[in-house]
């Protein structure tokens, strides 16, 4: 299994090397970005929630009696 590689073939494993590392650079500031969104909107969420909680009122109900 004593492969030789030429200088043609190195620089072609390199050059794929760099295209997938390039693809994963993309790919992690997609998730970023979208990470990004993800928080903004669990905050507006969690803002709208307390908004709602506050706003929330509460009625008496009758307890219902054991038979």
């Amino acid at each position: 299994m004593n492969k030789k590689y030429t200088k043609a073939d190195l620089e072609n494993i390199v050059y794929k090397q760099l295209e997938n590392l390039n693809a994963m650079h993309d790919l992690l500031s997609i998730m970023k970005f979208q990470n990004d969104l993800i928080q903004n909107i669990n905050q507006t969420l969690r803002e709208e929630i307390g908004q709602f909680k506050e706003r929330q009122v509460m009625y008496p109900t009758r307890r219902r009696s054991k038979s």
